[in-house]
């Protein structure tokens, strides 16, 4: 026997041992079993108890099996296992897979507490969290499905293994979103798919990858929520406005698909010019008009009307009112635009300058009482001061010792201020000569 031939056979022998994995041929079928030829001096037995169902085997198969015992049966076969041997390989190949980081395959069959049971050859744990990108719907949906996995961690002596679904479906998506982010191209008008709908925007679907729709982008108004635009599914065509591709980051624009409103505002809207706008929101401070999708101002307080004392902007409008105005002020790069309401009218405190110089005597209401004079109504909304020190030639402490609300008294005028709405009055000069 040549040098060669006893290293081979003694290589034999040694693989010869309880509870080594080996080959073997399929020689017979018989009532006990399968018998093997593994090149050893006797033959081998896989025993009908691992056999369920008809076998699957056919002399001249090969057949991995894992030695039981090396004692022969009274047949004079030794012992062979294929179940130890196929969990033995199903082990190797997991651990394969997890050190190569790979995917395997396995089918959903049971669900348990926190997750499903998986089989891979073995039974391994699927996390719910784990199970796919979102949260699970339907979780009995997944039973008896095969999927492709990806091996989160391994427990070698316990044979314990955990699985990702979500893990792979993350890697697919991302290897999707590098790919078309490569392909979009800057002010470019593609489909896509709304994805999801948040507060502050979008987030929308291009052929695998995500971008964002901020609400800023979606309308040139103003919304307060984008589902008031867009829904969950939708199919859109969008404006792709920048790609970002080392961040990875796509930004899409909808409101572009109309005209800016505010391009050719300074033609449309000139300073001095009448404007019909509504009434869209009223605050302390004023009233915001909209005169176009996209396009509001504000109405302040102040030039709500020429006369009275306002302190809130609801007492002169309310909302949804219809109302002409104008254009007092315009700032296109700010997007500004003012307006006025009492322009519209002639200025009274004009007329009452002209009407009440210096020296005129008339008769006034008194509308109320301070403690430093009262107001006298001259005209309707229009009240003048008389001042406490210009009610009596004497001392007095208050107002009141003189006058009483409703009171009608005659007055003189002392000085008007059409530019601060100010009227001063005087009582006392009366009497005296002006």
């Amino acid at each position: 026997m040549n040098k060669e031939l006893t290293e081979i056979l003694d290589k034999k022998l040694k693989a010869f041992r309880k509870g080594n994995l080996i080959k073997g041929e399929v020689v017979r079928i018989d009532q006990e079993g399968v018998i093997l030829d593994a090149g050893y001096k006797s033959e081998g037995l896989i025993p009908n108890s691992e056999i369920k169902g008809p076998t699957k085997f056919k002399v001249g198969d090969e057949v991995d099996v894992v030695i039981e015992s090396l004692e022969p049966n009274d047949n004079g076969l030794l012992l062979f296992s294929k179940e130890k041997a196929d969990l033995l390989l199903n082990w190797n190949r997991i651990e394969k897979t997890y050190e190569t980081d790979s995917s395997i395959e396995g089918k959903v069959v049971q669900m348990v507490r926190g997750g499903f049971k998986v089989d891979i050859g073995v039974l391994a744990f699927l996390p719910g969290s784990q199970a796919d990108i979102k949260p699970l719907t339907e979780p009995q949906g997944f039973l008896g499905e095969k999927y492709q996995f990806k091996i989160l961690k391994i427990d070698p002596f316990k044979k314990n293994v955990v699985l990702s679904r979500r893990n792979l479906l993350e890697e697919e998506e991302k290897k999707k979103h590098l790919s078309t982010l490569l392909k979009l191209k800057e002010g470019e008008w593609v489909k896509a798919k709304v994805k999801d709908i948040v507060d502050y925007g979008a987030f929308i679907e291009k052929d695998g990858a995500t971008g964002f729709l901020g609400i800023n982008e979606m309308s040139w108004g103003k919304i307060s929520h984008p589902s008031q635009l867009l829904r969950v599914g939708q199919e859109i065509e969008i404006l792709v406005l920048k790609v970002d591709r080392e961040k990875g980051e796509i930004s899409f624009g909808l409101k572009q698909k109309t005209p800016d409103p505010w391009e050719k505002i300074e033609e449309k809207y000139p300073v001095g010019s009448k404007a019909r706008g509504k009434v869209v929101n009223i605050t302390e401070y004023g009233a915001f008009i909209k005169l176009e999708e996209g396009l509001e101002g504000l109405l302040h307080i102040s030039e709500l009307s020429w006369i009275g004392h306002i302190k809130h902007s609801s007492e002169i409008v309310a909302m949804g009112d219809e109302l002409e105005l104008i254009v007092i002020g315009l700032e296109q790069e700010a997007r500004k635009i003012s307006f006025s309401l009492k322009r519209l009218e002639p200025n009274p405190w004009e007329k009452i300058k002209e009407k009440y110089p210096p020296g005129t005597k008339f008769k006034g209401k008194v509308v109320s009482l301070t403690a430093y004079g009262a107001f006298i109504e001259i005209e309707k909304g229009i009240n003048g001061l008389l001042h406490i020190s210009n009610i009596s030639p004497e001392k007095i402490e208050h107002p009141s010792d003189v006058l009483k609300k409703g009171d009608k008294i005659d007055v003189v005028m002392l000085s008007v201020d059409p530019e601060r709405r100010k009227v001063a009055l005087g009582m006392k000069q009366l009497n005296e000569k002006m």
